[in-house]
């Protein structure tokens, strides 16, 4: 890191946040001292333990000698790797570090994922408050990474380096550098969707420096892993990044349930270090895993629903069949060109091709259901059964759940993907007069694919119920069928049938502007928008019934302005509006039957955000401070209807959701390194219908908060050992719009404590849900599934 200096300027910044003024004020008493490198005499102990306080974070005292014989420590200041602020975003569009975006960013930095020996995107996202994972509802269900921030669907909403991740598959980690979280509607940068926030993955591609690492994990759970990462530079302006992943675990605290998956990720550059640049990456990753759609809620008389957990159900429980399976393999293609053209323009290029294949077969488990009665191969309506009755009656054991969520199905599909992105971008720096520009423009086009093939199975009676304390995944007899040689027992969706093939494809063309403009050096204002012309189609086909076919044209406008104070380069206080939109067929990869004939029509959603925040990077950059108030308005928001096999249909709801956010990250002491956020949200739905108005939003719980700090004991002698550990808190949800169930608090505590051998040579154990305490994951309306049991992991690295 390169030694910094707390900007003089500082002493002059009234900032309007309590938590930066404090820090002003620190800061400015250690400024006292001569600026970032301070030379203090062995007798001069007063001087020297102020410097300690200014210089906790830095590389340490370093003691030279004098011509005359005298000694001099001399300590030198660095920035912290664990401050996010100075982090860039990652994508061509938001050329700013974290610091000057004027909007909330979580970063969850390589040196966190490092030590917390995190595997996935679920697990990476655990350390940002406001993100709760979600499970697909609905005939064709999802599954895969789903995830909602603030509260909103964010499932069309992950990229990697800005350009779209339109797979629905769980994504390991492996190829990772940071992940970034930009919360609030973002449509002015990405296009349509983002009513939450966006995810942005920054992948590891190569650099100047050569390296050879590998690690091996294995523990509890059967966990076995393998990673790998080696770069070279082949000539001055080229270089080659290969990373690697293999990976076989169980879950620890759920049965029949694991994963079993592998993955590369070469990359190259040419250009390095040039004006001129041209990155290519490959990406691939293959899963074979068996799907977890958890425990169902139950409901007793005169309380709130609860997981059947909570009533001493076993949490290893697993409802599903021996059919269940969840097979996908990813390839992404991407190629990123940079240019410098001079010192005023600035030109990007970044386009990705994608292939995805999925085999998904789940089975959703509900209380409440319809038993099936086949008749001539026919599927018809039964006599309703309700497990509570038996739960709660007297007769727990004779408690039975539907594996069909409720509805027929869901039922067995291939699913394959293809899609296409470019998006060309210049970012132009000019002067008028006093007054300085940044000029952001590009064109965004891309277009997706989508097929499923429906399957069968032989006997759906058959696999319908299973018991709820005592479950078992054998269903004799059962098996998979083509469902164009029984087309009757394929799924039966209220619009169309039984239905063979499900196709769907949205091409969007987008434009967007954007200006800064500084009308003091202090001052600056922000402002932009993005058009996008959207057009989708649907069609299911082929099976009973007759042919649908269904289709959307829109153009959206999204507008952002946002206001900043920036009195020098370590602080900012900004005011942010901006609005985002999500037309219906957005999610033509992520949800089973994104139109019907009933909701071709609908417009779109539309969020609105208002933000004020406060950034501050303080003691020479070794912690980052960050504080925001926002209010989150969503409109014409959307549902899936639970009696017609997960289509949508337009609730009519508004919903608000608003509050404070906080974080501070970085080097508090010397070897002491933390990271906490802490989230208060105030959510309702504000209208639409009747019993739901006033109610908390589903998913969105009023308190959340995370930590992770870590202390180095005598680093660089044969005796360092470095210890750690943290904890996620999410206060109790609701989980379904009219407050009647609700979730648990969610407390998991984490450690890690790890010793190295020499400069290649590490080992190191985490240990995660240390109280073994019954968490839950993944939530839905009607079910949630139980997050680990207590589980420790053992890692050997080597670094060359």
């Amino acid at each position: 890191m390169a030694v910094s200096r707390l900007n003089t300027h500082l002493h002059k910044t009234p900032l309007a946040v309590g938590l930066a003024l404090g820090c002003h004020a620190w800061s400015a008493f250690a400024d006292e001292q001569p600026a970032a490198t301070k030379k203090n005499t062995a007798a001069d102990t007063s001087s020297r333990a102020s410097a300690n306080l200014a210089n906790a974070g830095g590389h340490g005292p370093k003691t030279t000698t004098r011509k005359d014989g005298s000694h001099v420590e001399e300590w030198v200041v660095t920035a912290s790797p664990m401050n996010t602020l100075h982090t860039p975003i990652g994508l061509s569009r938001m050329p700013d570090d974290v610091l000057h975006t004027p909007q909330t960013i979580d970063v969850v930095p390589q040196i966190v994922m490092q030590q917390q020996n995190v595997k996935s995107l679920d697990e990476a996202l655990k350390n940002v408050p406001g993100i709760t994972a979600s499970v697909g509802e609905g005939e064709g269900g999802m599954a895969g990474d789903q995830f909602l921030i603030r509260g909103f669907a964010a499932q069309n909403d992950i990229y990697e380096n800005g350009l779209r991740d339109f797979g629905v598959y769980t994504r390991d980690s492996f190829d990772y550098e940071r992940v970034v979280v930009i919360k609030g509607p973002s449509s002015q940068v990405f296009g349509n969707g983002t009513t939450g926030g966006a995810i942005n993955i920054v992948t590891k591609t190569p650099t100047a420096k050569d390296h050879y690492r590998a690690s091996f994990s294995g523990g509890s759970g059967q966990y076995y892993r393998g990673t790998l990462d080696i770069n070279h530079k082949i000539t001055d302006t080229i270089a080659f990044r290969l990373t690697g992943m293999g990976n076989e675990n169980d879950t620890v605290g759920r049965n029949y349930v694991y994963s079993h998956r592998w993955g590369i990720a070469p990359s190259i550059i040419f250009g390095l270090g040039k004006k001129l640049n041209y990155t290519v990456e490959y990406f691939h990753q293959s899963d074979n895993r068996i799907p977890d759609y958890g425990v169902p809620i139950l409901n007793k008389k005169g309380s709130y629903g609860k997981p059947a957990t909570e009533y001493g159900v076993n949490r290893n429980n697993w409802y599903g069949t021996t059919l269940d399976a969840d097979n996908s393999s990813v390839d992404m293609l991407t190629g990123r060109l940079q240019w410098e053209a001079n010192r005023f323009i600035t030109v990007s290029n970044d386009t990705r091709g994608g292939l995805y294949s999925r085999y998904f077969s789940a089975s959703q488990e509900g209380c409440s259901s319809k038993q099936l009665v086949d008749t001539d191969g026919q599927l018809s309506n039964g006599a309703s059964y309700d497990c509570n009755t038996d739960f709660f009656g007297g007769n727990a054991a004779a408690a039975k759940l539907s594996r069909t969520g409720g509805v027929f199905g869901p039922n067995p599909y291939q699913q394959d993907d293809w899609s296409v992105q470019n998006v060309l971008s210049a970012i132009a720096k000019f002067n008028t007069g006093r007054i300085r520009h940044q000029m952001l423009g590009g064109l965004d086009i891309m277009h997706v694919y989508d097929q499923r093939k429906n399957y069968a199975y032989n006997n759906p009676v058959a696999r319908q119920y299973v018991n709820l304390l005592n479950p078992s995944p054998y269903v004799p007899g059962l098996s998979v069928i083509d469902g164009s040689t029984d087309p009757g027992h394929l799924v039966n969706t209220s619009t169309s049938g039984q239905k063979l093939w499900k196709k769907g494809d949205a091409t969007d063309v987008g434009l967007f502007l954007s200006e800064q403009a500084w009308v003091t050096p202090w001052f600056s204002v922000r402002a932009g928008f993005r058009w996008d012309h959207w057009i989708s189609h649907y069609s299911m086909t082929g099976g009973k019934d007759a042919d649908t076919y269904m289709g959307q044209t829109q153009d959206t406008i999204n507008p952002n302005v946002s206001l900043m104070y920036t009195p020098n380069d370590h602080a900012m206080v900004y005011f942010t509006w901006s609005e985002s939109t999500t037309p219906l067929g957005l999610y033509v990869t992520n949800s089973s039957e994104p139109l019907t004939t009933n909701n071709q029509k609908l417009q779109p959603e539309r969020s609105r955000l208002y933000e004020l925040g406060a950034k501050y990077s303080a003691f020479h950059d070794r912690i980052g401070f960050t504080a925001s108030v926002f209010r989150l308005e969503k409109s014409n928001a959307v549902m899936q209807d639970p009696s017609s096999s997960g289509g949508i249909i337009s609730s009519g709801d508004s919903q608000r959701n608003q509050g404070l956010e906080l974080s501070v990250s970085g080097q508090i002491l010397r070897n002491w390194n933390m990271i906490a956020t802490y989230a208060r949200y105030d959510s309702i739905t504000t209208g639409g219908t009747a019993a739901d108005i006033g109610k908390q939003l589903q998913y969105v719980p009023r308190n959340q908060a995370t930590v992770w700090t870590t202390y180095e004991i005598a680093p660089s002698t044969r005796y360092n050992l470095l210890v750690g550990g943290g904890m996620t808190w999410r206060e109790g949800v609701f989980v379904d719009p009219a407050n009647t169930a609700r979730v648990p608090a969610n407390v998991e505590f984490d450690a890690v404590i790890s010793h190295r051998f020499d400069r290649h040579w590490k080992v190191s154990m985490n240990g995660y849900n240390l109280a073994n305490r019954l968490n839950y994951g993944n939530l839905f309306s009607n079910r949630v599934t139980p997050s680990i049991g207590r589980a420790f992991l053992f890692n050997l690295s080597a670094d060359y």
